[in-house]
């Protein structure tokens, strides 16, 4: 009950049309932003730039702040549930971030979404609920994003040969990219709590 309960706390009261042109707009950006960013980027800035060949820092920063946008007003386990499952899906159907070990990273499927639903729900039950200090709340819900990757994509690699040049690039992506991008998105998304308020 106390589950559901914090799940369903937003910080703003919005009517039921408006939630839901907010979850629709939010899915359609969640999805599209894998699929999207890096070719843009790959364009603007050319197929060897750093930013080009290191998409999966705007990807990856644009998510989690959606993530942290849905954990501030969206309501209801299968809102979340629909929002933490798109980009995942999106980036390894494109194949656009993870290019050749996209074939790797769908064994990463189910602990992206155990993160990415963490994430979330820290944020609900320590911000929203327990009104815990952002920054306090933002240290966790992170650390315990990334920790759940990271350890579940180091005890894939112990079961599953994964070619050097693949690991060393899903290494970095599923670690240390988990915290600067989530870091990132972290500090964007208190920075809207504060004008929204």
């Amino acid at each position: 009950m106390d589950k559901e309960n914090c799940l369903n706390s937003a910080m703003y009261d919005l009517s039921k049309k408006y939630e839901i042109i907010q979850w629709v707009g939010l899915s359609i950006l969640i999805f599209l932003v894998p699929m999207i960013i890096p070719q843009l980027l790959s364009t603007i800035f050319g197929t060897t730039s750093w930013i080009a060949t290191n998409s999966q820092y705007v990807v990856g920063t644009i998510v989690n702040l959606s993530l942290v946008i849905a954990a501030i007003n969206v309501k209801g386990f299968k809102q979340i549930a629909g929002l933490i499952t798109l980009p995942s899906i999106s980036a390894i159907g494109s194949g656009l971030i993870f290019k050749s070990a996209s074939i790797f990273t769908v064994y990463m499927i189910p602990a992206i979404w155990i993160g990415n639903f963490t994430f979330v729900y820290l944020y609900k039950k320590l911000w929203m609920q327990r009104k815990i200090n952002y920054i306090l709340t933002a240290i966790v819900a992170i650390l315990v994003k990334a920790a759940i990757i990271y350890l579940f994509f180091r005890g894939l690699a112990l079961i599953i040969n994964i070619p050097t040049p693949m690991f060393t690039a899903l290494n970095l992506s599923m670690g240390m990219n988990q915290l600067i991008t989530a870091t990132v998105a972290s500090i964007i998304g208190f920075g809207i709590s504060k004008i929204g308020k």
